[in-house]
């Protein structure tokens, strides 16, 4: 599978991709974990991004593309990958459609979890993090809670909630949502690759996603 993961923070973006990942071997990719790799290689891309990472600045779009670029020609994604979180910007997705035309790489799709916001809210509201930076499991106190509350199944560590979850922060993650990714939905249906996925079960999801790429 070679998609597109678009939806909304809370949407379910990761826990389908991993889903996916274990079907047929593709890999999940994201702005965050090529950035980070290539810091870690120490390659010249990544040299460069560590500059602008380490004043705080934004990456820019052109050297993250080039960063994407050099990932998508590694051996693990010969199986496929998972875009997850990339494009967010219609400028972004010109400029990946221009970059896969030019590597030969084509998409089986671009996949928009659609989840309702009250759903969203929810899900995001009642997760918790382990605070321990090495272990950051993840629970629900609704749906996963840990085996003793407040405290880490794996490490013993306190878990929180995160200060990006809070329904004030939430909103605001939503409202830049769907003034700049949002308008990604649009753009691919119009491209005639858009798998529309309305359900809020992951496996659901999944075989929706299958049924569509067949």
């Amino acid at each position: 599978m070679r998609l597109i993961l678009l939806g909304a923070p809370g949407a379910g973006k990761g826990t389908v991709a991993k889903m996916l990942t274990a079907i047929d071997g593709s890999v999940q990719i994201s702005t965050g974990d090529i950035l980070r790799g290539a810091v870690r290689d120490g390659t010249d891309l990544g040299k460069e991004a560590k500059g602008y990472m380490n004043s705080g600045a934004l990456v820019p779009d052109e050297l993250i593309l080039n960063i994407m670029g050099e990932r998508l020609l590694e051996d693990d994604c010969k199986s496929g990958f998972l875009l997850d979180g990339f494009p967010r910007t219609i400028p972004q997705a010109d400029a990946l459609g221009e970059m896969l035309t030019k590597l030969g790489i084509t998409l089986d799709g671009a996949v928009n979890l659609d989840v309702p916001r009250d759903v969203i809210l929810d899900r995001l509201t009642t997760r918790r993090t382990c605070s321990n930076s090495e272990c950051q499991a993840i629970y629900n106190v609704k749906s996963m809670p840990s085996k003793v509350d407040g405290v880490c199944d794996k490490c013993g560590s306190p878990t929180i909630q995160r200060d990006d979850e809070t329904e004030e922060a939430i909103t605001k993650r939503l409202e830049t949502f769907n003034e700049q990714t949002a308008p990604l939905v649009g753009y691919y249906e119009g491209k005639g690759n858009l798998i529309n996925v309305n359900a809020t079960s992951s496996d659901a999801v999944v075989e929706a996603i299958q049924s569509a790429i067949k």
